[in-house]
C-alpha cells in the first residue's frame, strides 16, 4: 500500500488548507482506493495558520467581539490547540486589510489593539504560548495599539494619555507599565513572519509595505520617522537594539512594542509551523509528499510553504509534487531543484472569478492525474 501525504498551504481567497487537501485526496482515491493518504494542513503564518494548526492539533476556533483597525467593532476568531496550551492568531482577523475598504487604508490612523484583544483573549483560556501570524495587517503603529489592549499606557510631554496609532507615534514621550497584564511573564509569543524587514530606513515597514496599506509619499516619510521615535522611547532612547532586528518591520513594525516589553520572539512563519506540527518525523515513512497553494512564483523560495515542505521532504529523499492555482515562469526553475513537478490547476490568461468557482473540481482532476502516475 502506497502512504502519501498531503501537506498544503491554503489556496488564498477559495479554500482552507484542508479543504485544498480534500479535493486532492477524493480524486486520487477515486483513481486508486488503495491509496492511504493523509492530510496535514500546513501554513507559514498568513491567511489559514489558524485553521491550519487547529486542523493539525485536533482543537477548535473560538469568536470573539474585538475592534477593528478604525476603532470599530467587529467579529474575529482564534485557535485553541487540543491539548489546550497553545493558542493561533491572524493578525489579520483583528488587524488586517481585509477589514477595510480601499478608501478606509489609512496606516496614520490605524492601530493593532484588536490584536492585542487576540491575545488577551487566548491568555484568558489559560494558554501559556502563543503562535501569532501577522501577514495582511493594515497597520503602522509598532505594535503599540496592541499593548495599549493589554494595560500599557502611553503618554504625551504633558501627561496626557495617546491611543497610540500610526500617525501619533511622534507624540509619545513615556510610557507605564504597571497596569501590563501579569500573565503575559508566563506567556511565550511565537511571532510567526516570512519577511526580514528591519523597522525604519529604506527597507523598513513604512517604506516596504506603507503603499499597500494605504500611505502616500508624505505618508511613509511620517510613519519612518514615528517608528524611529517609538524605537526610541521602547529602547530608553537606544533604538539600534530593536530596529536592526531582522524581521520587527514586518507587519508595520508589530513586533517591536512585543520585543520590548513581552516574553516574545520573531520566527520564520514556514518553519515555527513546521516545528511545531514535526514534519520531518511525520515525512519520513511517506512514499510521496504533495503541496501547494495559490500561487507558485518567483517569491516560492523566501520562505512560502510549498518550498518549505518541499525542502523538508527532499532531506528525505522523497518525491515532491506541488499543486498551484496558478504559475508564474519564474517558478520553472524550482523544478527539479526543489519539486518534482509543478502542476498549475489553470493556464494563463486566468479568468480570476471563473478559477475559483472551479478549484474544487480542478482540484479533483489533479488528484486523479497524479493518482494515475504514481508507481
Amino acid at each position: 500500500m502506497k502512504y502519501i501525504i498531503i501537506a498544503t498551504d491554503s489556496f488564498k481567497h477559495s479554500l482552507s488548507s484542508a479543504s485544498v487537501a480534500h479535493y486532492l485526496k477524493s480524486g486520487m482515491l477515486e483513481e486508486e482506493p488503495s491509496l492511504a493518504i493523509e492530510i496535514i494542513p500546513v501554513a507559514d503564518g498568513g491567511e489559514g495558520t489558524v485553521e491550519a494548526l487547529v486542523d493539525a492539533t485536533e482543537g477548535h476556533i473560538i469568536n470573539d467581539q474585538v475592534t477593528d483597525p478604525l476603532g470599530r467593532k467587529t467579529k474575529a476568531s482564534f485557535g485553541i490547540s487540543g491539548d489546550k496550551k497553545t493558542g493561533f492568531i491572524e493578525m489579520a482577523k483583528a488587524s488586517g486589510l481585509e477589514l477595510l475598504t480601499e478608501n478606509e487604508r489609512n496606516p496614520l490612523k490605524t492601530s493593532t489593539f484588536g490584536t492585542g484583544e487576540l491575545i488577551k483573549a487566548v491568555i484568558d483560556k489559560g494558554c501559556k504560548s502563543i503562535i501569532l501570524g501577522i501577514g495582511g495587517s493594515a497597520t503602522i503603529d509598532g505594535g503599540a495599539g496592541a499593548m495599549e489592549a493589554l494595560g500599557a499606557k502611553f503618554f504625551d510631554k504633558t501627561g496626557k494619555v495617546i491611543y497610540p496609532t500610526g500617525g501619533n507615534l511622534a507624540e509619545i514621550d513615556s510610557y507605564d507599565l504597571s497596569g501590563l497584564d501579569d500573565r503575559l511573564k508566563e506567556t511565550q509569543i511565537f511571532i510567526a513572519s516570512d519577511v526580514n524587514n528591519p523597522l525604519t530606513g529604506k527597507n523598513g515597514a513604512a517604506q516596504v509595505y506603507g503603499p499597500q496599506k494605504g500611505a502616500g509619499q508624505n505618508d511613509i516619510y511620517k510613519l519612518d520617522k514615528n517608528l524611529y521615535h517609538l524605537a526610541q522611547i521602547i529602547t530608553r532612547q537606544k533604538p539600534d537594539t530593536i530596529t536592526s532586528i531582522p524581521g520587527v518591520g514586518a507587519a508595520g513594525g508589530f513586533p517591536a512594542c512585543l520585543l520590548a516589553f513581552t516574553n516574545a520572539q520573531i520566527n520564520n512563519g514556514f518553519a515555527l509551523i513546521a516545528e511545531f506540527l514535526k514534519l520531518e518525523k511525520r515525512f519520513r515513512n511517506a512514499e510521496m509528499i504533495i503541496t501547494g497553494e495559490g500561487k507558485i512564483d518567483a517569491q516560492t523560495k523566501y520562505g512560502k510553504t510549498p518550498y518549505g515542505v518541499a525542502r523538508i521532504a527532499k532531506k528525505l529523499n522523497k518525491k515532491v509534487i506541488a499543486v498551484t492555482g496558478s504559475m508564474e515562469k519564474e517558478a520553472s526553475e524550482l523544478v527539479p531543484e526543489i519539486f518534482d513537478r509543478i502542476i498549475p490547476l489553470m493556464e494563463p490568461p486566468l479568468d480570476l472569478q471563473k478559477a475559483l468557482k472551479q478549484t474544487p473540481e480542478l482540484l479533483t482532476r489533479t488528484g486523479k492525474e497524479i493518482a494515475t502516475q504514481i508507481d
